[in-house]
């Protein structure tokens, strides 16, 4: 189904999404009716204060977190349904975390083959011919030998974004992806994203890199207590925002 999927074509639709929870402050709305979708070749990108539900929400797209209400379609299928299985949708949803995910006692190549090995049935030799390509491409390919704990954290999430490459996914979401790595490696894992948006690969990224998201977002939702208070073009969210909330939180950020 994916492959019939033309650019900016519906890719991931949500609707009036909510997460709920009680704890000794009483009920908590983390997410509290969130109405979006996501366009192929699109890269959204989510910003707000922290606690505001950018990674609940996006942690949600593929069940991470699991939504007390509301819909989620991916490509046409109820996310939420029971029917539906969910590992099968998430391997066409790359996701990218905060802290790499990587697995300590594999070499890269390992790491990165081991997935499309198991599941989309890849010959070894498939694999590792895809990996080393995508390891070059991130200017990496000496280090496939290499294990986790030798590489810098800029490597480590280069590598994890490859890995997720390895899958030939529909779409990449990205949590918070550099907010782990000291401030010199930033730089290097956004430019292997603003490569990955010239390609026209979908993604939906939660950051705190206000450069990034004036440069590359075709689009950008500003979250504030489970709710989207304004979303638009990076040029309406960031020279010209509306909402006093958005306002307050741009003046201490940029």
């Amino acid at each position: 189904m994916s492959a019939e999927i033309k650019t900016g074509e519906v890719l991931i639709s949500v609707k009036d999404l909510a997460k709920h929870y009680k704890n000794k402050a009483g009920e908590i709305h983390a997410l509290d009716g969130i109405t979006t979708d996501i366009k192929k070749g699109e890269v959204l990108v989510i910003i707000g204060p922290s606690g505001s539900g950018k990674s609940t929400f996006l942690r949600s797209l593929n069940l991470l977190e699991r939504p007390t209400g509301g819909t989620i379609t991916f490509e046409g299928q109820d996310v939420m349904s029971p029917k539906n299985d969910i590992n099968k949708l998430r391997q066409k949803m790359g996701m990218v975390f905060q802290h790499f995910n990587l697995f300590p006692h594999l070499t890269i190549m390992d790491n990165m083959t081991l997935a499309p090995k198991k599941l989309l049935k890849m010959s070894q030799e498939e694999a590792e011919k895809k990996a080393l390509q995508l390891l070059e491409r991130v200017g990496l390919q000496d280090r496939a030998d290499t294990y986790p704990s030798q590489l810098s954290g800029g490597q480590k999430q280069r590598i994890a974004i490859v890995r997720a490459l390895c899958m030939s996914p529909d779409v990449l979401l990205f949590d918070e992806p550099t907010s782990a790595l000291d401030p010199e490696m930033v730089g290097e894992v956004l430019d292997v994203m603003k490569d990955l948006a010239k390609t026209g690969m979908t993604m939906a990224v939660v950051t705190h890199e206000m450069g990034f998201a004036k440069e590359v977002a075709s689009r950008v939702i500003f979250m504030d207590a489970g709710k989207i208070v304004e979303e638009g073009t990076p040029e309406e969210i960031f020279d010209n925002p509306q909402n006093e909330r958005l306002k307050t939180f741009l003046a201490k950020v940029l």
